[in-house]
C-alpha cells in the first residue's frame, strides 16, 4: 500500500461521516482501529492492504476521493468477516457498498474502471434474470470492458482481451465450469420496481 498518508478535510469529514453511517446503518464512529476486521479481509492483499479499519478511517477524516475510488470499496466480497470480528459490530461490507453507490451516484470511477463494469454488469443481469448465468453476465461485462478500449481507439487491449478471455472461458468450459444454460428467476419485475422505487432509478 501506498505510505502517502490520507487527506484531512476538517469540514467534510464530520458531514462525509454522518452521511456514510446514515445510509450503511452503520456506527462508523465507534471504530478504535484495533485492526480485528484487517487480520480477516480475504481481499487485502488484492486491494493494495486498504484493509477495512483503513476504509473507515478514509471516511472519519473526510477523504472522500479516496474512500470512493479505493480497490477496497469497489472489490469488497461482503462476506461479513469484518462485522464478525468487530467487537462494536461494524460491518464494513455494508460501508463499501454505501461507497460504492456514492460513487456511481457521483459519476466517479474507481481507480480501475474494470470494477465499475462488473459491478454493473452483475447488478443488471441479476435485475434482468434473477440470479446469474456466467456466459451471459461475463459476456456483457467483456462488452463494457472493451467498449471502454474502443472509446480510447485501444484497438491491441481489445484483441487482448478477447484472446485471453477466450482462453480462460474454453478452460472454464472443460472443467464443467461454464453453463450454457439460461435461467430466470420468478419475481425478478417486482424486484426491479423495488429498485427503482428505492433509488429513482431503473438501472444503475
Amino acid at each position: 500500500m501506498s505510505t502517502q498518508p490520507y487527506k484531512f478535510d476538517p469540514h467534510a469529514a464530520d458531514i462525509f461521516t454522518r452521511e456514510v453511517a446514515a445510509r450503511s446503518g452503520q456506527k462508523i464512529n465507534s471504530c478504535y482501529q484495533c485492526k480485528r476486521c484487517a487480520a480477516g479481509c480475504p481481499v487485502a492483499e488484492d486491494t493494495g492492504m486498504v484493509t477495512p479499519n483503513r476504509l473507515i478511517r478514509m471516511v472519519v477524516l473526510g477523504d472522500i476521493e479516496s474512500a470512493l475510488t479505493n480497490k477496497l470499496t469497489w472489490k469488497c466480497l461482503f462476506c461479513h468477516t469484518c462485522g464478525t470480528r468487530c467487537p462494536n459490530n461494524i460491518k464494513t461490507g455494508r460501508i463499501a457498498d454505501t461507497l460504492k453507490k456514492m460513487a456511481l451516484d457521483a459519476g466517479i470511477d474507481p481507480q480501475q474502471p474494470e470494477y465499475k463494469n462488473f459491478h454493473r454488469a452483475f447488478f443488471h443481469y441479476s435485475l434482468r434474470h434473477g440470479r446469474i448465468n456466467e456466459i451471459g453476465m461475463m459476456g456483457e461485462f467483456q462488452l463494457r470492458n472493451m467498449w471502454d478500449h474502443l472509446k480510447k481507439r485501444n484497438y491491441v487491449a481489445i484483441i487482448s482481451e478477447i484472446m485471453s478471455k477466450s482462453t480462460l472461458a474454453w478452460k472454464m468450459f472443460k472443467q464443467k465450469r461454464l453453463h450454457l444454460s439460461f435461467h430466470s428467476s420468478k419475481g425478478r419485475d417486482e424486484i426491479s420496481r423495488l429498485y427503482k422505487k428505492s433509488s429513482g432509478r431503473k438501472w444503475i
